[in-house]
């Protein structure tokens, strides 16, 4: 039996008609730095284990043998980037899939075999432009979840302990299902099931890279398999109404309707969004609100921004874009916390990394948090910083990874809107404080969340 996360590797990008097998030989003649296989069949897959997750592994593996690297997922050769320069010459911004998304598919083994460029492209476009409309047409909603969090978190005492990571995932999902799916829930125990479901979906894909383990394990299989069905029982549910209704709301899924996608195309876009939408955004909240607790002094500049920007009003679409510092917050908490530290592409033709030739059909890595923690290229790259993030050489650069800009996800772009209007609320009326003697470590998977809850305390300001 195939090991999941071997599975998701090599059916990565759902690029491959048939898997190459590579032996040692193979990659000796590419002649790139790395490691040989642990096991024949498992390749290092056990180096991965024994590190913790991918992310530290190739910490580890770029440390010994440089910025581009080699090991083995199975029997498929994989390089791993782990700089700046060498992400630069791989990178390509005219691509028409999104590397992290497209992972994602690969690991819900979602297919899309068959389509265009011109098709990819357009179906790029509209997926972007369906989180963007809906982000403009719900502004009111996002804002009115932040204020029912404020409130909530003003009534209690300043010596509460508040459940910082529970919070921020439910305010992520509430705010993903009503721009998502819009009223479809009728009921609170339908919001119940889906939400507990989501988090069974996450929770599996969100390690497959690391310990192959769901498929050695029937009940687990089962459950995910059927969280999985349900959630695409409620996004194809969704799509129907959609399709044969007239509704005030504009919601994310009304734009892949508009745009002529057939049911399938709109209900795989509907669950990464969910998935990714959900998760992105409340591990970004959590983050940011963390790295604020540690530091009085951004927290001051962002309180003093948003008084000057926002004074007696509301946080408004157009004030957004004068909200400069917060933003460099948003960006350095991305950094700091790494927050996304490996997305992927599947080498199509023969490259060329620096001396290095990649063969066509390797899976190549962009090893997102080695760069991210790179004292070359960040100086003290685990302080909280955002003013480093004044230099604009330094903003590009982190638009380059596909972090800001133009080439930012759609997922971190709505993250970052619904970061900033949370922040926005919260920072003008609270204090926000960390637990002392609260040691904050790191859980490494497809997005990086605190491996135990993070737990704040708030006070009113004056």
């Amino acid at each position: 039996m195939i090991d999941f996360a071997i599975f998701a590797v090599t059916f990565l990008l759902a690029l491959v008609a048939s898997v190459l097998y590579l032996y040692p030989a193979s990659r000796r003649a590419a002649g790139i730095p790395g490691i040989t296989p642990t096991e024949e069949k498992d390749g290092n897959l056990p180096d991965i284990v024994t590190s913790g997750s991918l992310h530290e592994f190739l910490v580890n593996l770029h440390e010994r043998y440089g910025p581009v690297v080699s090991f083995w997922f199975g029997r498929r050769l994989v390089v791993s980037l782990g700089t700046v320069d060498v992400l630069k010459q791989h990178i390509n911004p005219n691509k028409t899939l999104d590397p992290f998304d497209t992972m994602l598919k690969s690991l819900l083994r979602y297919q899309s075999d068959g389509a265009s460029v011109t098709e990819n492209h357009r179906r790029k476009k509209l997926y972007e432009n369906a989180v963007t409309t809906c982000l403009q047409s719900n502004f009111a909603l996002l804002l009115k979840l932040s204020e029912e969090l404020l409130e909530k978190w003003l009534s209690y005492p300043e010596t509460q302990h508040v459940p910082l990571s529970q919070h921020m995932l439910n305010f992520a999902m509430k705010a993903v299902i009503q721009l998502v799916l819009g009223n479809t829930f009728k009921e609170d125990q339908e919001i119940i099931n889906f939400q507990k479901n989501h988090g069974t979906v996450w929770s599996e894909i969100g390690k497959g890279f690391l310990d192959g383990s769901l498929d050695k394990s029937t009940t687990r299989k089962k459950q995910y398999e059927h969280a999985l069905e349900q959630l695409e029982s409620v996004l194809k549910k969704t799509i129907k109404e959609r399709k044969e209704g007239t509704f005030n709301q504009h919601i994310f899924i009304d734009s892949l309707v508009q745009g002529n996608l057939n049911d399938q195309q709109i209900l795989e876009d509907g669950v990464i969004f969910s998935l990714a939408g959900c998760i992105i955004t409340a591990k970004l909240c959590t983050w940011a609100v963390c790295f604020l607790t540690t530091s009085e002094e951004a927290q001051k500049k962002l309180y003093n921004e948003i008084d000057q920007i926002l004074e007696k009003s509301p946080i408004s679409p157009e004030k957004i874009e004068q909200l400069r510092y917060c933003r460099k917050i948003l960006c350095e908490t991305v950094r700091t916390a790494k927050l996304t530290p490996v997305s992927a592409r599947l080498q199509d033709t023969e490259g060329k990394i620096d001396q290095f030739i990649i063969p066509r059909e390797t899976l190549v890595l962009y090893a997102l948090g080695v760069v991210l923690q790179d004292p070359n290229t960040w100086p003290s790259p685990y302080k909280f910083d955002p003013d480093r993030f004044e230099d604009d050489s330094v903003m590009k650069m982190f638009s380059s990874l596909g972090f800001s800009g133009t080439q930012e996800c759609p997922e971190l772009r709505f993250a970052y809107m619904v970061t900033t209007v949370l922040l926005s609320v919260l920072v003008k009326k609270l204090h926000l404080h960390s637990v002392e003697e609260q040691v904050i470590e790191t859980k490494y998977e497809l997005v990086t969340s605190p491996r135990e809850e993070a737990w704040i305390t708030v006070s009113k300001r004056n």
